[in-house]
């Protein structure tokens, strides 16, 4: 009987193997994006997105709680499919890319809320400004990719008020919409 078991054990661990793994965002392929929505003057959503970020996290199935998150962006490379309305991005009025390029994410904790369910929480830094924010996420799902790799993907919603980054324009809350695809590394 002992054997029994045991042998059920170990088929599992190979057929299902379970363990902690590190990740980095697949920005290059196009499986990962930043999404924002915002009002604009409160008559329709000025949408758009980051085209340049990277970043990592690790990731458990049996232990999401111990997750880490870490994600750069090039605030320069906002894209709201508009040239001028980009620059007037770039500028003082909003992003001010010359004195902030960056933007970072740094997870804090990771709060399990159902299967496949959890709420990110965390440190952004927006324009020299940082605040806990918190990012309602799911795991899409995981598995081997046809290149001999290993694949994790999530999506999350989040929102920041443009007034607490301290933008000289304010249209107030930005949502913000975040899909992540990770190779494991």
């Amino acid at each position: 009987m002992k054997k029994l078991i045991l042998a059920t054990l170990l088929s599992a661990a190979v057929v299902s193997p379970v363990w902690a793994a590190d990740y980095r965002i697949d920005d290059q392929g196009a499986h990962a994006s930043i999404n924002f929505k915002v009002k604009h003057l409160g008559y329709s959503w000025l949408t758009g997105r980051f085209n340049t970020f990277s970043g990592n996290f690790s990731y458990d199935p049996a232990n999401v709680e111990a997750s880490k998150i870490v994600v750069d962006i090039d605030t320069n490379s906002i894209d709201s499919n508009h040239a001028m309305r980009d620059k007037h991005l770039r500028n003082a009025d909003f992003l001010e890319v010359d004195k902030y390029p960056d933007a970072k994410f740094v997870s804090t904790k990771v709060e399990v809320n159902g299967e496949d369910a959890m709420t990110v929480y965390g440190d952004f830094t927006l324009r020299g400004v940082t605040k806990n924010i918190a990012i309602d996420a799911s795991k899409v799902g995981e598995g081997k990719d046809p290149w001999g790799g290993y694949r994790a993907g999530f999506e999350g919603v989040a929102e920041i008020d443009m007034a607490d980054y301290g933008f000289a324009t304010d249209f107030g809350t930005v949502m913000l919409e975040l899909h992540v695809e990770g190779i494991r590394i």
